[in-house]
Formats: C-alpha cells, sequence, structure tokens
C-alpha cells in the first residue's frame, strides 16, 4: 500500500528497488489472473509471428512452454514511451502520509521497471508552469539510472513555502513537438486546471494525437476529499495550493453542489477523452499501482 512505499523508501532510500519490488509482485498477481498471457517474464524474448523465420526460435524454451519465442537482442525496441508528470502544487495535497506527486512518482518508476523488461525506451517529463524536465525515449541502463535519480530527487525536493501553477496546455503542445517519433504518452496529472479552458485542452491533446502518438491520461485524485468531499461537519478554512487563496466554509453547506459540479467535470474530459481515442483512466492514490501497470500493459499489448 502507499502508505508502506513512503515508509520503506525512506528506510532504504532506494526508489528502483522498490520500483523492481511492485513490479514482481504485479507480475505474480497476472500469473494467478486472467491475464496470464502476458509475456512479461520473457525480457529477452519475444513471441514467434508466423511466417517469421524460424531461426532465432529458442527451442529449449518452447520445450517448457510449449510457445514460441524468437530471441530478442538489445538494440530491438517494441515501443517508445514518453512518461509525463505533473509537478504543480496541488499535486502535493496529501491525505493519509502519501500525495498526488509521491503516487505519480512510484507508479512511473514502476512502469519504467516494467518497460525495462520489455527492452522498450522510455522518457521521463516533468512539468508545472512550464517543462522542468524532458528526455528523449532510450532503453540503455545508463539512461535508466538516471531516470530513477530524477525520480528520487523530484521525490525529496518539494518546498512547502513554493505555490507553482499548472498550465497543462501550452507544455502538451510543446510534448507534441519535442517528441519527434511516434510514441505511448503517459501522463499523470489531478486534472485541476481551469474548467473554462477545456476546449483548449483537448485542442492540446489533440495535438499529440495528429503528430501520431497515443495517450494515456491517468487522473490522479484523492477521491475521498477531492471528489466525494467526505469531510467532516466542521467549519474548515481551505486553501488553494496554487494560488494560496483562502476560504472558510462548513462542508454540509457546499457539499451537494461541490459534489455535482465536480463529478460533471470529470464526466466531460472522460466522454471527450472518449471521443479522442484517448484512453481516461481514474488512478484513486488509495488503489495502489496495480491497476495503473495493467492498464498500461494492456494498452501496450495493443500497440505493438
Amino acid at each position: 500500500m502507499p502508505q508502506i512505499d513512503r515508509l520503506r523508501l525512506a528506510q532504504f532510500g532506494n526508489l528502483e528497488l522498490l520500483a523492481k519490488q511492485v513490479v514482481e509482485g504485479f507480475i505474480t498477481g497476472l500469473h494467478k489472473s486472467p491475464f496470464h498471457g502476458f509475456s512479461v517474464e520473457f525480457a529477452e524474448h519475444r513471441l514467434y509471428n508466423t511466417g517469421e523465420s524460424t531461426r532465432h526460435i529458442d527451442w529449449k524454451l518452447y520445450g517448457r512452454t510449449e510457445k514460441m519465442f524468437t530471441k530478442k537482442y538489445e538494440e530491438e525496441t517494441n515501443l517508445r514511451c514518453q512518461i509525463v508528470i505533473d509537478s504543480s502544487s496541488s499535486m502535493y495535497f496529501e491525505k493519509d502520509d502519501i500525495s498526488k506527486f509521491e503516487f505519480s512518482v512510484y507508479a512511473a518508476a514502476s512502469l519504467i521497471e516494467l518497460l525495462k523488461r520489455q527492452r522498450d525506451a522510455v522518457g521521463l517529463t516533468f512539468f508545472n508552469e512550464k517543462i522542468e524536465l524532458h528526455t528523449q525515449a532510450k532503453s540503455s541502463p545508463a539512461h535508466h539510472r538516471f531516470l530513477f535519480s530524477e525520480l528520487e530527487k523530484r521525490f525529496h525536493q518539494y518546498q512547502e513555502d513554493k505555490r507553482v501553477t499548472t498550465n497543462t496546455i501550452q507544455v502538451l503542445h510543446d510534448i507534441a513537438e519535442l517528441t519527434h517519433r511516434r510514441s505511448l504518452v503517459v501522463v499523470f496529472s489531478d486534472l485541476l486546471d481551469d474548467p473554462d479552458r477545456i476546449d483548449e485542452f483537448f485542442q492540446a491533446l489533440n495535438h499529440l494525437k495528429h503528430n501520431k502518438h497515443e495517450v494515456i491520461l491517468f487522473h490522479v485524485v484523492n477521491q475521498a476529499l477531492e471528489v466525494d468531499f467526505n469531510l467532516e461537519n466542521r467549519p474548515y478554512q481551505l486553501i488553494d495550493m496554487e494560488t494560496g487563496e483562502k476560504m472558510r466554509l462548513q462542508p454540509a453547506e457546499v457539499k451537494a453542489k461541490y459534489v455535482e459540479g465536480i463529478q460533471n467535470y470529470f464526466n466531460e474530459i472522460k466522454m471527450r477523452c472518449a471521443n479522442y481515442r484517448i484512453d481516461f483512466m481514474p488512478a484513486p492514490i488509495a488503489s495502489g499501482y496495480n491497476q495503473v501497470l495493467l492498464e498500461f500493459l494492456l494498452k501496450r499489448q495493443k500497440m505493438v
């Protein structure tokens, strides 16, 4: 669970090690589920395609599994993936010892580990008001080490008194221009942007689609508080983490209207994603990382 993850990271200080443990547990779960057909355990093989030369078939592996795999070489890359993480201040909203940003970092680290096992190329982007980091997608061990070091560094560097807004629209346009080869773009964001600019937001997403990229939009959210508004019935002072604006309220007086408004907004995003053939995936931070990995793997299998 997320609460344990933070404790373990503080104890061991190694995000890559914890990502490996998450992926190992995920793969073990796959083998016990209806999704056991995924070949994530074969890091150095890929399924044999009818009509290919039989020269590179691993017959020893066929003897053990009764499935034909061809040997896969270092330079082969099935997929290019660009992982994009929103690092604006609202992503640092924390409850139960885990923030949306921390959840996204853990999920990204686990995806990198999964991509590494598949010998896929992966790049990493952090953004708020602008792009803070953008790497090209590569599959070398040195590149993976750099990505893990960047994730771990940013995991620890947040300053609570620093307020940073987000400019998702411009950033998505920039990523579309910076990512030259067809890729799977995986975005982690709480989508707490200006609802009046939703048309511009989807123009930016469509820019990615127009450039032949596939998109998965993981909506990272604290479901209980940010959507269901489950607060005790007592006075609160709420503070906007990006602007510092303060508001005093009694939850019972605004809950019904708030829940209706926020659900309508997110439902509109979900509906438009379907229209644009963008995969919209809710990622409640209380649910752990397995669903993120599974949704990613399902999308990957369709692309390669």
